[in-house]
Order: C-alpha cells, then sequence, then structure tokens
C-alpha cells in the first residue's frame, strides 16, 4: 500500500472518530461547563480552565459514543443520522466502544484526581443518565426530555463544583436554568425534525398529536421560566445587575418567539424559535460572567 494510501485511510479514520465525538455539540457543552468553572473562581487560572475543558469534552464525547453505539440502527433510518460513522460503517462498534472508554477513562481520571470527586460523580451520573436512561427513552414519549434535560443541565454545575468544590445555592441556580431552556430548545428541534424523527420512532413533542397548538403553548409556558430565574444569580451576588437586565432582556424575545410558535403553528415559527434558543444560552451566559470580571 502506498504512503498517500495509507495517509487517506489515516484521516478518514480520524474523522469517523472526530464525528462521532459531535465535536461541535460537545464544544457547546464545555463552554457551559467552563462558563461555571470560572463563575465559581476568585481568580482564574487559565490552565485550570482547560483541564477541567478536556474533562468536560470527554464526558460529553464519552455520553454522545454510547448514545450512537445504541441507536446505530435507527440512525440508518434517519437522513440526518444516516451518514454517522456507526450506520456508515466508517467505525465497528468495538472501535467506537473503545474510544468512548477512553474518553470515559480521562474525564473521570481529571476530574476525580485533579478536581474533586463531587464532580467525578457527576459526570459518571450524566453520562449514565444521557447514554442508558434518556437515549432509550426516545422512542417511548416526551419524558425522554424531561430526562434528557438533567444531563444537560449539568455542566454549569459540574463546572462550579469541580472549581469550588462544593454544592450549594450558586451551582443549583445555573443547573436550573439550562434544565428549564432544555425544554423549548429540545422541542423546537423535535418540531423541525419530526419527521425523520418519526421514521427512528421517536416521540419527543409534549403533546400526542405533535406539531400542535397544545405542543406550541407548552414550550411557552417552559420559556416563562426562565424570567424569574434569570434574576437569581444577581439576588446571590454571583452577578451584577447588568448581567440580570441582559438575561431578562434576551427570556422576553426568546418568550416573544414562542408566542409567534403558538401563532403560527408551523415548521418555520419552529425553526426560528430554535435559532433562538442557540442565541439565548451562549448570551445569558457571557453576559454573566463579562458581569463579574
Amino acid at each position: 500500500m502506498s504512503l498517500v494510501a495509507t495517509q487517506n485511510i489515516f484521516a478518514q479514520k480520524f474523522k469517523a472518530y472526530y464525528d462521532i465525538t459531535k465535536f461541535r455539540l460537545s464544544s457547546t457543552v464545555v463552554f457551559s461547563g467552563a462558563f461555571g468553572f470560572i463563575l465559581a473562581s476568585d481568580s482564574v487560572q487559565w490552565k485550570r480552565v482547560m483541564l477541567f475543558a478536556i474533562a468536560a469534552f470527554c464526558t460529553t464525547a464519552a455520553a454522545n459514543i454510547i448514545n450512537q453505539i445504541i441507536e446505530k440502527d435507527l440512525d440508518k433510518l434517519m437522513k440526518r443520522t444516516e451518514n454517522r460513522p456507526l450506520p456508515s460503517g466508517r467505525l465497528s462498534v468495538k472501535e467506537a466502544m473503545i474510544f468512548g472508554m477512553v474518553m470515559a477513562s480521562i474525564a473521570t481520571y481529571i476530574l476525580f484526581f485533579e478536581f474533586n470527586y463531587r464532580a467525578g460523580l457527576l459526570a459518571i451520573l450524566s453520562m449514565v443518565l444521557y447514554g442508558f436512561v434518556y437515549t432509550p427513552l426516545k422512542r417511548v414519549g416526551p419524558i425522554a426530555v424531561a430526562v434528557g434535560a438533567l444531563p444537560g443541565a449539568f455542566p454549569p454545575m459540574i463546572g462550579w463544583i469541580a472549581s469550588s468544590g462544593h454544592f450549594g445555592l450558586e451551582p443549583g441556580i445555573l443547573f436550573a436554568i439550562q434544565f428549564f431552556w432544555q425544554f423549548p430548545h429540545f422541542w423546537a428541534i423535535a418540531w423541525v425534525l419530526d419527521e425523520d424523527y418519526s421514521k427512528a420512532g421517536f416521540k419527543l413533542l409534549p403533546s400526542e398529536g405533535g406539531q400542535n397548538l397544545n405542543s406550541a403553548i407548552q414550550i411557552m409556558i417552559y420559556t416563562l421560566f426562565l424570567l424569574p430565574l434569570c434574576w437569581v444569580p444577581f439576588y446571590l451576588g454571583m452577578t451584577g445587575i447588568n448581567s440580570a437586565v441582559v438575561a431578562m432582556v434576551f427570556g422576553v424575545l426568546f418568550l416573544a418567539q414562542t408566542f409567534h410558535l403558538m401563532r403560527k403553528v408551523d415548521r418555520k415559527a419552529a425553526l426560528q424559535l430554535m435559532f433562538g434558543s442557540f442565541i439565548y444560552l451562549p448570551v445569558v451566559q457571557i453576559a454573566y460572567l463579562l458581569d463579574k470580571v
């Protein structure tokens, strides 16, 4: 085999391992975790932040790999997932399992031995909930979204605990904000991808009728919780008044998108809400960080 052919095989295999981590999604989770870590720090030590970021990435990658191993046959049925490494055959299940175990081992080692056991235990719980509980529940009903919202809201809480070493109201409120954000976020995605999801038997929208007014109303109700929650970090002395105002403004705009969905009840409005959810969380978290600085 020529050198060029060997390099191509190596590049393809590297790309498959890169893809199975869901790198872009994992990166957003890393940012959310680093947000909690920095917010809890009296002074930012960037080497510690980077070390935590590696652990956070490996935790998320391991959870994603478990999810894809379990759903490998279902992923073949959906257009958006048919080219993932496992259904496309670019990686074997054995390769994915070994890689997932390596990622999980790196994450737990760093968190347990470089930070504290509380953060390590939460990371393990996050992987188990996402991979082994949320994943099979996706074919059961919308309860999957509530379960998936738990590990989805863990990153800033784990970051805070890894940095400070203790639980409390502060990591609790970071968890709560991200927990309630998950519902409009997940359900907007489920609305947009409902046709594709139905091919795999996924039932994620809150109403049995699927893309209807009832689902839109429930999305709006969960978004409402973000408005009072966004003020709590200010009242706890975690951040200042400026970030609370920013969070409130973006919360109102986010809520307005849910009313738009209630009025239109169509895919376009759900797509706008989905992009709104992508904007809301990082903007609010960056505002909190800047206000602390």
